[in-house]
């Protein structure tokens, strides 16, 4: 008699940004389910009806996707914070029509009896990139997505730590400003080096492009306004991280992110710059270095949640 084939177990993971959602079916090793992968679009102008369904559907054609050999352990959800009361409530930032939504019950029809998880999206770039990426073996460094925002996890003493409420990470609300007692998040290192926020210190100062793709062929062209505007970011993150060297003692910064790629030396940039203005002599030896999972780190990471992180 022919034995069955053993069953694959799979997590339902979960992305949730400011701009979109992503779910997919995806395994202990990290590897997404062919044909599970589904986005579906977010944004400022989101209420907590509309937000509902966008995770519910990405959810369902993600869950459609699975196998007869495939057995769900588990929902791993990642999502911009902050995280609130028990944290498995979200109040993004960047959809201000979403305040303290439980995110568990969105998700759990498709759990079954399975658990449901919930972490920053930045904890679990930190989770998947200690597991399967560029921070294997580091006992202390920092996972960081330059991008849209600027966010990331922290890892300390061979641990990604969470916080009490779960917002441990939350890298791009440091300072490398001084803040005005009226807006003390124009100070922050997301609002000075994210890749909007370069667009329009660009614009602000001369150069007529439009995004960031433009800004980095700009650079690549040499245009004085466009090397100006990515050194300034990548000077901003390097302060940020001479910050964190202290703070933490890490040896390791991986990055990520689209605009982590505006420019081949963008990384040797930061590098420079954190040792340049690091205070303590450790903090001059933080390798900065490129994160290895791209665009599919939330999700592996939220999946992590769901095998017990």
């Amino acid at each position: 008699m022919p034995h069955a084939a053993p069953e694959i177990p799979v997590a339902l993971a979960v992305d949730i940004g400011g701009t979109k959602v992503d779910a997919a079916l995806v395994d202990a090793e990290g590897r997404i389910v062919p044909g599970s992968r589904h986005r579906a679009p977010t944004g400022a102008a989101q209420t907590p009806e509309t937000f509902a369904l966008a995770i519910a559907s990405v959810c369902e054609r993600a869950t459609d996707a699975a196998g007869s050999e495939h057995r769900l352990v588990g929902v791993g959800i990642g999502t911009a914070g902050p995280l609130l009361g028990d944290g498995t409530h979200v109040s993004p930032l960047n959809m201000p029509g979403i305040r303290d939504l439980p995110l568990v019950p969105t998700v759990e029809r498709f759990a079954g009896t399975a658990p449901v998880h919930v972490a920053l999206d930045g904890t679990c770039i930190a989770l998947a990139e200690v597991r399967f990426g560029a921070l294997r073996g580091v006992r202390n460094g920092i996972a960081m997505v330059v991008s849209t925002g600027i966010g990331g996890g922290i890892v300390v003493d061979g641990r990604v730590i969470r916080g009490d409420a779960g917002n441990a990470g939350h890298v791009g609300q440091s300072w490398v400003r001084r803040p005005a007692p009226d807006d003390p998040v124009a100070a922050t290192v997301e609002a000075v080096a994210s890749g909007p926020a370069t667009v329009r210190w660009a614009n602000a100062h001369g150069w007529t492009g439009a995004d960031g793709l433009a800004l980095a062929a700009d650079y690549r062209a040499g245009d004085p306004v466009a090397v100006r505007a990515v050194r300034r970011s990548a000077d901003a993150v390097g302060q940020a991280i001479a910050s964190f060297g202290a703070l933490l003692d890490v040896t390791t910064v991986a990055i990520g992110g689209g605009f982590s790629r505006a420019a081949e030396d963008y990384l040797a940039l930061v590098e420079a710059a954190a040792h340049r203005t690091a205070v303590l002599p450790a903090a001059r030896e933080v390798r900065v270095v490129p994160a290895e999972l791209g665009d599919d780190a939330p999700l592996v990471g939220a999946a992590l949640l769901a095998f017990g992180g």
